[in-house]
């Protein structure tokens, strides 16, 4: 099993009132939209409004599940393995669709998360994960989708990077890039990177590696 080291609100002396929580909430059954790689569904919400009054409205979600982001990195060489991929959003909202991303993929029925991050790691950058450390879990996306991201870290000997990578049966074509530490942390800081949860994974580096120094080297010597 993975570790983890996400503290729970109660330890921090949080109560869940102030964070995200339950919705007294009913939904229709799922109008199809469409099936493609993603199942896009419609439903009809009612909800009680901040007056008490029943409002009834319609959404639409793209149905994905729960995924895996994976960020590999190599403490002895201070170096980060990413991918750089096509991603037809990123060409439509940016014209920047050949994107840098950590591996990504989701979870399959009846896998575990940390053995999808492991496959997600051999198909999309071609090594193993050596260890895996749980580092937070989110929703990318909550207006537009129902994807629920675990994220890890994944300590990996980036001398055994191939040049390509990917699933052929899901036209994949990944290039595999390794930067070092410092230039990663210049392309986020530089705002060239745009994609939410290789942003979200880098910053967790830079506070845990770059802030606390040696922390990361240490468990990746130890572990």
């Amino acid at each position: 099993m993975a570790e983890t080291n996400i503290p729970h609100p109660q330890s921090l002396g949080l109560s869940e009132q102030f964070g995200d929580r339950p919705c007294s909430v009913v939904l229709t059954e799922p109008e199809r939209i469409g099936v493609g790689f993603r199942i896009f569904d419609r439903f009809l919400v009612s909800k009680p409004d901040r007056n008490g009054a029943l409002a009834t409205f319609e959404r639409e979600v793209l149905k994905s599940g729960v995924v895996v982001g994976v960020l590999p990195v190599d403490f002895r060489r201070q170096q980060v393995v990413l991918t750089r991929q096509f991603r037809l959003g990123g060409h439509l909202a940016l014209d920047r669709g050949d994107m840098i991303e950590i591996v990504a993929g989701r979870v399959d029925p009846g896998e575990s998360p940390e053995d999808a991050a492991r496959r997600e790691c051999h198909e999309e950058i071609g090594i193993s994960a050596l260890k895996l450390t749980r580092l937070a879990s989110f929703t990318p996306a909550p207006a537009l989708s129902d994807e629920f991201m675990i994220l890890f870290l994944a300590h990996v000997d980036a001398g055994k990077i191939p040049a390509w990578a990917g699933n052929a049966c899901e036209n994949e074509e990944i290039a595999v890039v390794g930067h070092t530490i410092a230039d990663v942390i210049g392309l986020l800081e530089a705002g060239l990177l745009h994609s939410g949860p290789t942003i979200i994974a880098l910053q967790w580096l830079i506070r845990h590696f770059v802030r606390d120094g040696a922390m990361a080297y240490l468990w990746d010597r130890n572990g």
